[in-house]
């Protein structure tokens, strides 16, 4: 009897194997930041990659944060306005730079000035925008001017962003969720922004959050959530994580775009 017991107490210590969705296959892209170069590398390599593994229904998710910061925000969201490759279904999540930016084309003047300084400049001038006359005139009247230089087609593209992707045991979002709040009472507030208290919570959310968002030197793997966002604008590492059945791998871009090398990791109870 003893010995059940112990083996009962192992079985329940034991964490749970965490599994993609039957049958399919994930690749989930950090925080790009108008890194369109990065971007191409990368998108090449999950080509590659898919090319070397049994075709099965592939989902792309990009986890937001499309634009801004790094120098070619249009081109990003050009290159993936329309992008459709044989064999990969992409997924577009709403970081909090897209946000930012919707709100202040649909007219909230008041947080323009904070949207240039994080990062809204370099967005702007990739539209052929001069950002310092933008953060002097009034805020409607460069609104104005926004409107009229941001295509129709670009502007449709990101309001079509969703907030969450549920992968199996995996929940892809840009920021985090709120501990303790279940995945439908989550708040776009906190999917698109929150840092505390979901980076140092521990709790088993029933499923593991792939997010971006927060900055990393490396990929940050806990029991309850992975972060992915390597700061792709300034160290030119774009990462992507890939999951199917219970083994995920990493692909990532390295400071001059090139080919940096792929891991593998086989998922156990203990992973």
């Amino acid at each position: 009897m003893s010995d059940l017991w112990s083996s009962l107490l192992r079985r329940g210590n034991a964490r749970r194997v965490r599994s993609g969705k039957a049958g399919c296959r994930l690749y989930a892209i950090g925080d790009v930041h108008g890194r369109l170069d990065l971007l191409d590398e990368l998108l090449d390599q999950i080509m590659r990659d898919m090319v070397n593994r049994t075709p099965k229904k592939t989902f792309l998710v990009f986890l937001g944060d499309l634009i801004d910061r790094g120098p070619d925000s249009a081109g990003v969201v050009e290159r993936l306005r329309t992008y459709a490759p044989l064999g990969l279904f992409p997924i577009f999540l709403r970081g909090n730079h897209e946000e930012a930016l919707l709100r202040i084309l649909e007219g909230e003047g008041e947080i323009l000035a904070d949207w240039l300084k994080f990062g809204g400049d370099t967005c702007v001038a990739s539209y052929g925008l001069d950002p310092d006359t933008l953060a002097q005139i009034d805020p409607m009247a460069a609104i104005d001017r926004m409107r009229a230089k941001i295509p129709r087609g670009h502007r449709a593209f990101l309001r079509s962003f969703g907030d969450t992707f549920r992968f199996g045991d995996y929940l892809c979002v840009h920021a985090g969720i709120r501990p303790g709040v279940s995945l439908g009472e989550q708040t776009p507030a906190d999917l698109h922004w929150i840092r505390e208290p979901f980076l140092s919570d521990r709790t088993d959310h029933g499923f593991v959050v792939i997010h971006g968002h927060t900055v990393v030197e490396h990929v940050d793997e806990q029991p309850n959530r992975i972060g992915i966002d390597t700061g792709a604008y300034r160290t030119g590492n774009l990462t992507a994580l890939a999951v199917e059945d219970d083994q995920r791998w990493y692909l990532k871009t390295n400071k001059t775009g090139l080919f940096a090398g792929l891991e593998q990791v086989s998922l156990t109870a203990g992973a």
